[in-house]
């Protein structure tokens, strides 16, 4: 007997609201005793962490592994019109198959929110590591969120994944139940968007020295060059305060980036005093720094990644000229950054049970003084740091954010005051670099029955958008563009990835 299952690809990816459709093929060699033929649509966030080194066992690190089904759907393809508690009900029913070939068509609705099982199974909690036998314990702490994106990039340590899985029951207990196993890449809608409010930014600033021995002139001071009462470098007509700038790297406030787009980036430098001499551009490189907090109960870490949008060196631009009055702000030719949108690898910012994303946007800025020969310059190189959320470019349908504001669809009224917008401790404008991030949820906040993030929320009812979602269309419109980097062959990965 061979079972395989095949999704419909309507998309590159899936998101909130999208309907699963798919076939389930069966090919009965000769007549075969069923229970039954399930299709479960699945989403679950893993991960595996060491613990820290024993004193008293330097040569072993115990492995913690914590397992959530953010998403667990059911549908008994045959026999038809059943659901699962029927058939766990009469798990002893007995059908006979006849030997040819089947198909059964299925689909399923993407919800908003995870949801986690309160329970896993023994498949799911249970992996073998090198021979070595690794059990999940049964999580305690849930967060309520919309479905994170799906995830890889850390091999046998975090991982989030979705996929659809068809299971074909024998009632022999020494025959084994012929599964097989489809994944797909999940992309979530983004929350709505914040009217822009002021500006996010980061800023540095720098003095240069006006005259620098054996720099500006190219030759060292001697011990006999003439000084003056105070010891200190000869007074001239050119010489006043010393030349300072700023630089600011500054985002539209909240500070959100859109994957797969452009930077709404704008880096200006501003004259701080009066200078006699050049000031240029020589670097500038601009890089997304990510941050995934890795979760396994009680063991904790956190890994880095990082894009390059742009990098630039040896260019020698003019900013202004010295004759420019004090306050002048000289912009920084977006032309260096636009038309690089964000790679298509650069997941959403997320957090879920046992896995979180957060971003900073890294400037910097390589500023140069005096002359442009190598050598005989000033050059200073500053960074600039904000932080940001990437969202992933899939707004909410429109109905969705009417029927959530206005309470009318599903005749369910949410409490007032309740909103779509970000919470009120959002960052405000005009944010300087050392100031905290701005927060918030990346979901839509539940309505109804919402726990709190360290308790567990067993039969908590849905939330008011999952309930008001079942009835809505799929999202019609711009999707984004998501494609998680591939695993290597040689990677570590979790051992159930290949059994089931």
């Amino acid at each position: 007997m061979l079972v395989s299952i095949s999704l419909n690809h309507p998309h590159s990816h899936y998101t909130n609201l999208d309907v699963i459709q798919g076939k389930v093929s069966l090919r009965v060699p000769s007549p075969s005793n069923v229970s039954s033929i399930v299709v479960k649509l699945e989403g679950e966030s893993r991960t595996r962490l060491l613990t820290a080194i024993r004193p008293d066992r330097p040569d072993r690190q115990r492995p913690v592994l914590e397992v959530h089904k953010i998403l667990y759907k059911t549908q008994v393809v045959w026999p038809a019109n059943q659901i699962l508690e029927q058939v766990l009900a009469n798990s002893k029913a007995t059908y006979t198959l006849n030997a040819g070939s089947y198909e059964y068509p299925f689909q399923f609705k993407l919800p908003l929110n995870n949801a986690c099982q309160p329970m896993n199974s023994l498949s799911t909690n249970v992996q073998f590591s090198n021979m070595a036998l690794e059990v999940a314990r049964t999580p305690t702490r849930h967060v309520k969120q919309t479905l994170p994106p799906s995830l890889n990039g850390f091999p046998g340590e975090a991982e989030i994944r979705y996929y659809v899985k068809v299971t074909v029951n024998r009632p022999q207990f020494f025959k084994e139940n012929p599964r097989s196993l489809a994944n797909f890449t999940f992309l979530p809608i983004e929350p709505p968007r914040q009217h822009a409010d002021g500006e996010a930014y980061a800023r540095r600033t720098h003095q240069f020295l006006e005259n620098v021995p054996g720099v500006a002139s190219g030759k060292k001071k001697s011990f006999f060059d003439r000084k003056d009462s105070s010891g200190g470098i000869p007074t001239s007509p050119t010489v006043g305060t010393p030349p300072r700038v700023s630089v600011d790297a500054r985002l539209p406030n909240p500070a959100v980036l859109t994957c797969a787009k452009d930077l709404p980036l704008k880096i200006i430098v501003k004259n701080m005093s009066e200078r006699t001499k050049n000031l240029y551009l020589q670097m500038l490189q601009i890089e997304l720094v990510g941050y995934t907090k890795v979760q396994a109960h009680e063991v904790q870490r956190t890994e880095s990644n990082s894009w390059i949008v742009a990098s630039f060196s040896n260019m020698a631009i003019p900013l202004g000229s010295p004759s420019d009055p004090v306050g002048t702000e000289v912009p920084i030719n977006p032309e260096y950054w636009s038309d690089k949108p964000l790679p298509n690898t650069v997941a959403p910012t997320f957090q879920t049970c046992n896995l979180s994303r957060f971003y900073e946007l890294e400037v910097r800025v390589g500023l140069g003084y005096g002359s442009y020969e190598h050598g005989k310059d000033q050059l200073v190189v500053l960074p600039l740091r904000l932080p940001v959320k990437v969202f992933s470019g899939i707004a909410p349908p429109k109905a969705l954010l009417e029927a959530t504001v206005t309470g009318e669809a599903g005749k369910i009224n949410p409490p007032t005051g309740s909103t779509l917008s970000p919470p009120s401790n959002a960052q405000p404008p005009h944010t300087p670099v050392d100031a905290p991030s701005f927060s918030g949820s990346n979901a839509f906040p539940p309505m109804q029955g919402a726990p709190h993030p360290d308790a567990p929320y067993d039969d908590a009812p849905p939330s008011y958008e999952d309930a008001i979602g079942q009835d809505l269309p799929p999202v019609d419109g711009y999707r984004g563009s998501y494609q998680p980097p591939p695993v290597p062959e040689d990677a570590p990965r979790f051992s159930d990835e290949k059994r089931r």
